[in-house]
């Protein structure tokens, strides 16, 4: 069984009369603690911390979309994190198709959104204020002084330095996101009153703050592979920055590539978290034991379940019939919702593409990510019909099959197929590799051949050759290119074959000028072979109800 640093999240409900509110509320029952109770011992710290990272994976109190959600008003199932952030950046990209019109996905699907009709753009908004309101309620708790006022200095006195700088970790990665997805966005930190209006800082302000945290508290976290599973060290705040620097073009109009290179090569050159050695192992239910994860979200059939977490990126991906193709793991409970759009298919060599069932992991293909369902009968790879219309019909499209919640060797896990144990590889090595390659491409001061050398040990691992091979596997083809062919161009669709559905593709398409227009897909703007739309959509819109709960806050431009 996984050890889960996130079961203490059950035990310690956090009672916020807002996103800016404190602990000090009454509890609605005997089993919900306030100040005075989750903070007389030290197990209550880690309890508050271990909320903290779960409110990016989990979805309330109880476990299971148990009705206990954190966010009031929302679909609890809907409103997970990770879920939402499929929705925000994948459903609207050369990615994936889900045809659902329920909470505004088919806003999302066609690039059609606006401030009031999505409610998974308000819930993602909410979700990522609500976790900095956990992680600043840490930082007003865990000082010094508190610790010696509670009487549990000496118990902690070893350790509060790095709850607050996994506080501030966190953090700053949700401001890095705001700063994404929403632009300018207000500020709020643990100083904070529960009666202050947030101000409104720039999109720059922003990206400049989150930075600053990732600096100051560097030295602060534990070093690199010492922390416990499931919570962040030095190495997750180099890969943040690396993140931010690449993208600080697009966000604050000044760009760093330098930066990312230098932080993505840290990364990878630290060799605490090295490629896995079979690009299919990081996305099953034993891949807590996957080298390459920097920073899993942790799940759990038994102990932390939730249907916004990977259970969503199984059971949404297949149906039941496809359980008797291959192990899903999760028996006849697949959804059938989200299916692959021709787009991504087209980003594989066509002899990569279809399903065997012979052969059910792919051992015979040349690149081992192209995992397809295209074994159903009836099955085509468009997405539309017969009368070339938006359709429901799950084999209009092909499924996507790299989540699986099973073991390495194909068997079903201790905590059986209801919800299921796979952990989200939230950051992960291979995207440095990619990052630092990038980098390279735009301008940082390497060689075009060390780019060449990133992009080739990725794709030699994907191929499974040279070094990555394995008995009883094809490796007859390396998937080395040359350095003619290495441009950003190849750059877009190598992340895209290694990281679909790995919640970047919409920043990387906005990255690379390809995401309103210049490249289309299915069903975006709403047309079956897709159209160009606004530049509006770079953005998202500070939801409707902020706006009318903070006046003072500015619209995003064409909203």
């Amino acid at each position: 069984m996984k050890k889960i640093l996130y079961s203490l999240s059950f035990i310690f409900c956090l009672i916020l009369s807002s996103c800016f509110g404190d602990l000090d509320t009454m509890p609605l029952d005997e089993s919900q603690l306030v100040t005075e109770k989750v903070y007389s011992t030290p197990e209550g710290y880690t309890g508050v911390l271990a909320k903290c990272y779960a409110s990016l994976i989990l979805t309330g109190q109880q476990g299971g979309d148990g009705g206990d959600g954190d966010l009031e008003g929302a679909n609890e199932g809907y409103s997970g994190y990770v879920r939402l952030l499929f929705y925000l950046e994948e459903l609207d990209t050369d990615n994936f198709l889900m045809p659902s019109t329920s909470n505004g996905l088919r806003q999302c699907l066609n690039l059609q959104w606006d401030a009031a009709n999505a409610s998974v753009v308000t819930w993602t908004y909410q979700r990522l204020y609500m976790t900095i309101a956990y992680t600043n309620e840490i930082l007003r708790e865990c000082t010094e002084s508190k610790l010696q006022e509670r009487g549990v200095w000496e118990a902690l006195k070893n350790d509060y330095i790095h709850y607050r700088a996994e506080a501030r970790f966190i953090r700053a990665y949700c401001y890095s996101m705001l700063c994404d997805l929403f632009g300018s966005v207000p500020y709020i930190d643990e100083n904070t009153g529960v009666k202050d209006i947030p101000q409104q800082w720039s999109r720059k302000e922003i990206f400049n703050f989150a930075l600053s945290e990732l600096q100051q508290i560097e030295n602060d976290l534990v070093e690199p592979g010492q922390n416990e599973y499931g919570r962040v060290d030095r190495v997750a705040d180099w890969f943040l920055q690396a993140r931010m620097y690449l993208n600080a073009e697009i966000w604050t109009g000044e760009s760093n590539y330098q930066k990312a290179y230098e932080y993505a090569k840290k990364v990878i050159d630290d060799g605490h978290y090295p490629l896995a050695s079979d690009y299919r192992h990081i996305f099953l239910a034993d891949n807590e034991t996957c080298s390459e994860i920097i920073w899993p979200l942790v799940q759990d059939g038994q102990h932390a379940q939730s249907s916004a977490g990977t259970n969503f990126y199984v059971k949404a991906f297949v149906n039941g019939p496809m359980d008797e193709l291959y192990q899903t793991g999760v028996g006849s409970r697949g959804w059938g919702n989200v299916r692959s759009k021709t787009t991504l298919v087209n980003a594989f060599d066509a002899d990569d593409v279809m399903f065997d069932t012979e052969d059910t992991w792919g051992d015979q293909k040349k690149d081992k990510r192209a995992q397809f369902m295209t074994a159903l009968s009836g099955q085509v790879k468009e997405t539309w019909d017969e009368n070339m219309a938006m359709t429901s019909t799950f084999t209009c499209g092909y499924g996507y099959i790299k989540w699986r919640n099973v073991t390495k060797d194909d068997q079903l896990c201790a905590a059986g197929d209801t919800y299921t144990s796979i952990d989200f590889p939230l950051f992960r090595t291979a995207d440095a590799y990619l990052m630092a390659a990038e980098a390279i491409l735009r301008g940082a001061n390497a060689p075009k051949s060390t780019a060449l050398d990133y992009v080739n040990e990725i794709r030699e691992r994907a191929y499974m050759s040279g070094k990555y091979a394995q008995a009883g596997i094809r490796s007859d083809v390396s998937g080395k290119i040359s350095e003619s062919e290495l441009n950003l161009d190849f750059i877009l669709a190598e992340r895209q074959r290694e990281l679909a559905s790995e919640l970047v593709r919409r920043t990387d398409l906005i990255r690379f000028g390809k995401f309103t227009k210049n490249n289309n897909w299915d069903w975006k703007n709403g047309e079956r072979t897709g159209a160009d739309v606004d530049d509006k959509y770079l953005l998202f819109p500070i939801p409707e109800s902020e706006m009318v709960n903070n006046p003072t806050l500015k619209q995003n431009t064409g909203y």
